[in-house]
């Protein structure tokens, strides 16, 4: 009858030990899965992290563009302001006569100098004047057409007379130049 009993406590013992070994695989499923679980939360948040910094390097160049157009055409409205003070002066000086000339030459020389000192100003800042020439082709980007009419011994397209200069901030247009075109039909 010891036998019965012995083989009851070995019964017991493997019953013990299949219960222990289930126990740990069920804490390991449990565990796998909680692995699993931060690992899906950990990329979750790697790939916030990647978008985050994405998105703070183009608001970073973004506003490094904005600050360097800020630089370059900040000043377009006073360039443009001071565009027509430009044309005053220069129709002032071309039309000054030989003997206002001899009159004047002081005041003259003074309007001159200032003249020259105000496109030392536009040059500092990147102001470029157009001055087409007549005969030159019309270009519609850098150009204004005031009007068109026929005249001979031209091309269509040509420019016959100037109005006003253009003016360049940059690369960008702040006035295009005014001008008259032929409209010969070839």
């Amino acid at each position: 009858m010891a036998e019965p009993k012995e083989n009851d406590f070995l019964d017991d013992l493997a019953e013990a030990e299949a219960e222990e070994f289930a126990q740990s695989l069920d804490e390991l499923n449990d565990e796998a899965i909680e692995l699993d679980e931060l690992r899906a939360e950990r990329d979750e948040y790697r790939d916030k992290f990647i978008r985050a910094l994405a998105d703070a390097e183009n608001v970073r160049k973004r506003g490094e563009k904005a600050r360097r157009d800020a630089e370059q055409y900040g000043g377009s409205k006073l360039a443009r302001d001071m565009l027509p003070v430009y044309d005053n002066m220069k129709r002032a000086v071309e039309s000054i006569t030989d003997e206002q000339k001899e009159a004047s030459a002081a005041l003259i020389e003074g309007i001159q100098l200032t003249m020259r000192e105000l496109l030392n100003v536009f040059k500092k800042h990147g102001i470029e004047v157009l001055s087409p020439e007549v005969g030159d082709k019309f270009d519609p980007k850098i150009h204004e057409a005031m009007f068109e009419a026929p005249l001979p011994g031209t091309k269509s397209g040509d420019i016959i007379q100037v109005s006003a200069e253009g003016f360049m901030l940059h690369d960008r247009l702040l006035r295009p130049a005014q001008v008259g075109v032929s409209s010969n039909p070839g």
